[in-house]
């Protein structure tokens, strides 16, 4: 049986367009707010991240690091994290949600009590940011003994070597990561030199759910566009703290966000 993830890929080739995958952090600004946009964003996303708040991030930038501290300072624990999880898909049942974070909090709460906890409450990927290959592959084997997605990163640093087997030992997704930055960093590569290295990348095997992600914006998503997906994080993350600045309602703000967004892509 195809994953839910493979579902939504196959939809949007039909259409001709990529994957446009969000991520926010779990309760940012509050467990009730956090579910709030995850159902608003679901109407314009065809999977969506879902961070679970860390206090010593090492892939994450302002942005996030911001909604991270919003979410802990408001007490969120794992189990709120999978809660909000089990609400969404209530709703939202064929909808993929990846969960994103650090192995840190995997480690301390036991691996088969982390995939229990995910098959419960309706999560279809993890990806593991400070997991890398080959470390990975057996925690990757029991998500896939679950029919959990685990999605290996791939970055312009990686050789042509270490990436053949990444991708040989990869689920339904492939995550490129397009800059050497942390999330929300300038863009320092050009467009049209992220697509020269993905399509690279893309030949190794046609086949396979390769998304990019860091530096997508506004401004950058519609050069992009010829990917399978791209990953809104830091932008989202911006509009949120924006928001909240501004005293504005950040559930509202998102949704002309993101119909924005998609109008871009189509």
């Amino acid at each position: 049986m195809k994953s839910k993830i493979v579902l939504a890929f196959n939809k949007c080739k039909k259409l001709r367009r990529p994957a446009l995958i969000t991520y926010t952090v779990a309760g940012d600004n509050t467990k009730n707010n956090s579910l709030k946009i995850l159902n608003k964003i679901s109407k314009y996303a065809d999977i969506l991240e879902l961070g679970f708040p860390h206090n010593t991030p090492i892939a994450d930038g302002g942005q996030i690091q911001g909604s991270s501290h919003r979410a802990l300072k408001n007490g969120i624990k794992l189990k709120d994290v999978f809660q909000i999880v089990k609400k969404f898909k209530k709703n939202n049942p064929d909808k993929p949600i990846i969960l994103m974070g650090y192995f840190n909090l995997i480690y301390q709460n036991g691996e088969d009590n982390f995939l229990k906890s995910c098959k419960i409450s309706g999560v279809d990927g993890l990806i593991i940011v400070d997991l890398p290959y080959p470390e990975n592959k057996n925690f990757a084997n029991k998500c896939k003994r679950k029919s959990i997605n685990f999605i290996q990163l791939l970055s312009p640093t990686t050789s042509k070597d270490r990436m053949k087997k990444i991708i040989k030992d990869s689920h339904d997704m492939i995550y490129y990561i397009s800059m050497l930055s942390t999330t929300g960093g300038k863009l320092k590569v050009s467009p049209k030199k992220i697509i020269q290295n993905y399509n690279a990348i893309k030949k190794i095997n046609p086949k396979k759910n390769l998304v990019i992600g860091f530096g997508i914006t506004d401004k950058t998503i519609s050069s992009l566009k010829s990917a399978n997906g791209l990953v809104l994080g830091s932008y989202l993350c911006k509009t949120i703290t924006n928001s909240l600045k501004m005293r504005q309602n950040p559930v509202t703000k998102l949704d002309q966000v993101m119909y924005n967004l998609k109008k871009k892509i189509l």
